[in-house]
């Protein structure tokens, strides 16, 4: 649909509209109604926002323990791929950067008594280690799952590659991402198992290797979905959707914010999967593509959450902007950010609402919490330890002065007998 105006009021409109009237009006003096809906704007008003600590968000074990959870997968993972099942220390001690295990490996699998057994081995007597029976058998459950759903786990990693700005990203990115996508460690060295012919590998500028998706459909986001679930049918690609906010409690926004948010929820609703080369990464509809990026890439994760350093490195090849970490800080309602672990998480929280059908439920979800519950008897395990250990010590010692005292009283005794002769 076009509207038509003479010259003088093709100026007039042009100069309203400042250098969006450039691109929005055509030489002949028609202006395209779509296109004016692509009216960029700044109106965001740049006030600190105070973090505030939300106890829920930082109570959640899926999350939080999945940090240490990762390092111990890692080291599973070299145990179950041995013939023998069976490692000397040796073979992993020298990998803890690449594992991410964060102290030395041998005092780490020590930590987690119910997950690694520690034995001498038959050399040298070198400490070895196996999977105990519990460990072993959530082992093959996770190798189960791999093998049922590797279609659901390749639809994530196709999700997040036609999010790119050309469709492909380097291996060494999805690598980074795997944890998270919840995909093998091996997922990218069997490609003829695990990924269909819309995938290819190409080489990037530089000799990067990559891996590349044709788009052969349209691709709905989550946001896109639900709104389609409860009845809503889109008549284009800049419907308004409002993105659903979860404030904290305790956590009020000024209200100068508090009114950008309420306009922000009515501008177009850039789909992550449709092209963005035509929108200032200045304005608020190009903020609201990039909240529409965080949200589907958080809820294609596991834990619908991720270390906020691994999400910057995203920024090159999903056209986000170099200051994305104030996304995090301008939407509150949406994300937050955890700093446990030593760490910075973000949080996806419409994942932890009371109403999680929003999200398709990741089918790795749960045997993760089953490690994570194998974890916790760790501690069980070793606090015993401890306990057996001072009760052991104290029986020594009390044999000990038992020893000492039988040892004075038979030389008092022979002292006595020698004064009565």
């Amino acid at each position: 649909m076009f509207f038509v105006f003479n010259k003088p009021a093709v100026k007039t409109v042009k100069k309203l509209l400042g250098r969006f009237g450039e691109s929005i009006i055509s030489f002949d003096g028609k202006v395209s109604v779509n296109r004016l809906l692509h009216i960029q704007r700044y109106s965001y008003v740049n006030v600190y926002m105070k973090w505030k600590k939300d106890s829920y968000y930082d109570s959640i074990e899926d999350i939080h323990q999945s940090i240490l959870l990762k390092p111990i997968i890692a080291l599973k993972n070299c145990i179950a791929r041995d013939p023998n099942e069976c490692i000397p220390i040796s073979d992993v001690s020298k990998r803890g950067l690449q594992l991410d295990v964060p102290m030395k490996v041998a005092r780490f699998m020590r930590q987690y008594p119910s997950i690694f057994e520690e034995f001498t081995g038959p050399q040298y007597n070198l400490p070895w280690f196996r999977l105990t029976p519990e460990a072993a058998e959530i082992d093959k459950d996770e190798k189960r799952v791999y093998k049922d759903c590797r279609e659901d786990l390749q639809s994530r990693l196709k999700k997040m590659i036609l999010m790119t700005r050309e469709n492909v990203l380097p291996l060494k990115i999805i690598q980074g991402m795997q944890w998270y996508l919840g995909l093998p460690e091996d997922f990218l060295q069997y490609p003829e198992r695990n990924l269909d012919d819309s995938f290819k590998f190409v080489e990037m500028e530089g000799g990067l290797k990559a891996l590349a998706v044709e788009r052969r459909e349209k691709i709905f986001s989550v946001m896109e979905e639900n709104v389609m679930k409860k009845g809503f049918i889109f008549g284009g690609t800049m419907e308004a959707i409002e993105f659903p906010l979860f404030p904290s409690k305790g956590l009020r926004l000024r209200t100068k914010i508090q009114n950008w948010l309420d306009e922000f929820q009515k501008l177009p609703y850039i789909s992550p999967y449709d092209d963005f080369s035509n929108l200032d990464p200045n304005s608020d509809i190009a903020e609201k593509r990039l909240i529409g990026v965080l949200h589907e890439l958080l809820s294609l994760f596991v834990e619908h959450s991720a270390e906020r350093k691994k999400l910057f490195c995203l920024k090159k090849y999903f056209g986000l902007p170099q200051k994305m970490h104030r996304a995090f800080e301008r939407h509150p309602h949406m994300f937050y950010l955890s700093f446990r672990n030593n760490t910075c998480s973000v949080i996806l929280k419409e994942a932890y609402s009371f109403d999680r059908s929003a999200f398709q439920k990741h089918p790795l979800l749960g045997v993760r919490k089953k490690y994570i519950k194998l974890m916790k008897k760790s501690q069980v395990i070793l606090k015993n330890r401890r306990v057996n250990n001072r009760f052991s010590k104290s029986s020594s010692k009390q044999d000990l002065d038992s020893d000492n005292v039988d040892k004075e009283e038979h030389e008092i005794a022979a002292c006595s007998a020698e004064q009565v002769v």
